[in-house]
């Protein structure tokens, strides 16, 4: 994989290339790297593009907020999408790699071919729903800076959400630790202030907007996120939802396989 750091608006992001042909764009989760999204990108061909959103991995951890807006993100990755000169891409996001996906085809919509998104939500559309979830991450925000990223990461593991993936190898979910403990902590704390679930502008009233072909992609473990799919795609004029059985919230690392397969035969329908 050819590596490098690419100055994208106000900071430098680190980006992995593999491959050739149709460019697939992939973006990570919260507390992830571009790497944990690499095995998903060998099984989809064509070119992969992988990211260390800004905060996260090896990119920039500027300690200015507004660098970490879902808007800010966005301009991130349009001057990024530029720069590495691949034209319309597909989008591949998982979690708030999702939320970033959905938020940049809905603002850039001539610059995504396919979007496959991974555990996605639009938002929040109720205002003090919103912002009690602000409240939420806010605190957990604090407690990073205060007991540490090691104290977050046996809290993050323990959730419900994450449950399933006591089920992947050892040495997986060793690897996907190690990536959790090497991020650093004003960089998780402003992302969740900057671009978290509530703090994102809702776009559940823009939905009907994106007319991106798009799958979403749910783990059939992940009650909550399979609710919420269903609800977008009765929505969205062009999406389709798939449920992979026996996994849960990161499907890409539980069964990667039954993500490419939606990404690919989305894929294919642009090619008849």
């Amino acid at each position: 994989m050819r590596t490098q750091m690419i100055h994208a608006a106000e900071v430098r992001l680190h980006v992995g290339r593999e491959g050739s042909g149709a460019p697939v764009v992939l973006l990570h989760g919260f507390t992830g790297t571009g790497a944990s999204m690499a095995p998903l990108g060998r099984r989809l061909g064509g070119e992969t593009i992988t990211v260390d959103l800004v905060g996260h991995g090896v990119s920039d951890a500027p300690f200015d907020l507004a660098q970490y807006t879902m808007g800010a993100m966005v301009s991130q990755l349009r001057a990024l999408v530029g720069i590495v000169d691949v034209g319309a891409v597909h989008l591949v996001g998982y979690s708030m790699g999702a939320r970033t996906a959905l938020s940049f085809a809905a603002a850039h919509p001539d610059a995504v071919r396919t979007l496959t998104l991974i555990g996605a939500t639009p938002g929040i559309a109720d205002a003090e729903e919103a912002r009690e979830r602000v409240r939420a991450d806010e605190a957990l925000a604090d407690r990073i800076l205060r007991d540490g990223v090691p104290a977050f990461v046996d809290h993050w593991e323990s959730l419900p959400l994450f449950a399933s993936q006591r089920g992947l190898p050892e040495e997986e979910r060793a690897r996907i630790r190690a990536e959790r403990l090497a991020q650093r902590p004003h960089g998780l704390a402003n992302h969740l202030r900057g671009a978290g679930t509530g703090a994102m502008p809702s776009l559940w009233t823009r939905l009907g907007t994106v007319r991106t072909p798009t799958a979403l992609v749910v783990g059939a473990l992940d009650p909550k996120f399979s609710t919420i799919a269903a609800a977008m795609a009765a929505r969205m004029p062009d999406a389709e939802v798939t449920v992979v059985a026996d996994a849960g919230h990161a499907v890409h690392l539980e069964d990667p396989s039954a993500v490419a397969r939606a990404a690919r035969t989305l894929r294919a329908r642009l090619r008849r």
